[in-house]
């Protein structure tokens, strides 16, 4: 594939549509945490039913990346976000009407499945459509649009639970992303073929992909430490401030809000500076062997202070984690454009089989550990030492691997 550089105000068009759809993945995708209280109580949840529950948007978004990646090289962006989205209503209509918790689950996994290009889309497009620098700062701003939809998910929802009921917000979420898509039809470019044409060079292959030596050495990190990241933000960073440090249903919101504003003004503040100090995959690189380690410094320390962890600590974690984000386009950087789409989706893949591996284990140990005759709290705790563990070993996996750079 060639570059097709559009206009400015084309680009900005294009970024704000796609950063729309961002913006009601995300707030779905974290929600889980935020009305979990209401879930727990109405359906009687074990911690395992939970993180399974919240685990299914992460298995329905991972069970579509790989044929994701060969649809958006070869159909474009406008045309499959539009028609996953479609499947992302009928699973947030379904949800609303659920009576059980199987079908709850599988409402949870539809909607993970049709909202599975709401990222894949628009970093495909961005190859092609915006120049490199602006690219590299176009992702970074997804994130940062992403932290706004968790932010949506905190206090906004726990606001109007009580007046209208989580049922009726997913309606109106699912009304949202109907508008969406209407917006995607408008403003989107058609993926031009007569502009956009194979090269010599763009013969690559999911093979290539995963053959890829950087690709590789990323593979337990994606899983573990970027996918354990996604596990505790959208779900488990709830539970903990209610069960492990006395939270109340409210201040666990307040506490939401508090973690998702610091993720927020963290991709902001990302958002300007990665352009300057990743502009290849050495960079990258180098930022990821400094910058990983930070979390689970801060990851440990929760665990030790237990009790007295709360939102400050999580928000902490948060913002410590940043640095796991140039590993999507440093997995960009490093394949050809016709390989950019499978690269993508192959990466998000680990991330999202991690989130729902991770999700759901934490709360089968936290389930086992108080079959075991011990306290909610130590089970909390064990949970996230088999977190920091998986992530410790992940990350030296990945030194070893890139020692050379």
């Amino acid at each position: 594939m060639e570059k097709v550089i559009l206009p400015k105000k084309k680009a900005i068009t294009i970024f704000l549509v796609f950063a729309f759809g961002y913006y009601i993945s995300n707030l779905l995708r974290a929600i889980t945490a935020t009305i979990s209280p209401e879930l727990v109580s109405e359906f009687n949840l074990s911690a395992g039913n939970l993180g399974l529950l919240g685990g299914g948007y992460f298995l329905g978004f991972a069970s579509v990346q790989i044929p994701l990646g060969y649809l958006l090289d070869k159909s474009g962006p406008k045309k499959i976000v539009s028609y996953f989205l479609l499947i992302a209503i009928v699973g947030m209509i379904s949800f609303s009407l659920s009576q059980n918790f199987t079908s709850l689950l599988l409402s949870r996994i539809l909607i993970g499945v049709g909202v599975g290009a709401c990222l894949m889309g628009p970093l495909t497009a961005y190859r092609v459509w915006f120049q490199d620098e602006t690219q590299q700062r176009a992702s970074s701003w997804m994130l940062m649009t992403g932290a706004i939809g968790m932010l949506s998910s905190s206090l906004p929802v726990q606001f109007f639970l009580p007046i209208i009921g989580w049922r009726l917000i997913f309606v109106i979420l699912a009304i949202l992303t109907i508008l969406c898509i209407v917006l995607i039809v408008i403003f989107i470019p058609n993926w031009n073929k007569a502009n956009v044409q194979n090269t010599p060079d763009d013969n690559g292959s999911l093979k290539e992909v995963w053959q890829n030596k950087l690709f590789k050495s990323l593979v337990p990190m994606g899983i573990f430490n970027y996918g354990g990241l996604f596990a505790v933000q959208t779900l488990w960073a709830g539970p903990w401030m209610v069960k492990v440090s006395g939270y109340t249903p409210e201040e666990s919101a307040n506490g939401l809000f508090i973690i998702y504003l610091s993720l927020l003004l963290s991709f902001l503040t990302w958002g300007y500076f990665v352009p300057k100090f990743s502009k290849s995959v050495s960079d990258a690189i180098r930022l990821l062997k400094f910058g990983a380690p930070l979390n689970l410094i801060v990851l440990a320390f929760i665990i030790y202070l237990g009790p007295k962890a709360g939102a400050f600590h999580w928000a902490l974690f948060a913002v410590s984690s940043v640095f796991l984000s140039l590993s999507q386009p440093a997995v960009g950087m490093a394949f050809s454009l016709s390989n950019a789409g499978k690269a993508l989706t192959s990466f998000n893949l680990l991330l999202f089989i991690g989130a729902f591996l991770l999700q759901w284990i934490i709360g089968v140990i936290i389930d086992l550990t108080m079959n075991f005759g011990f306290s909610e709290i130590l089970g909390f705790r064990f949970a996230m030492v088999f977190f920091l563990l998986t992530s410790f070993f992940s990350y030296l996996f990945f030194l070893i691997k890139n020692s050379k750079n």
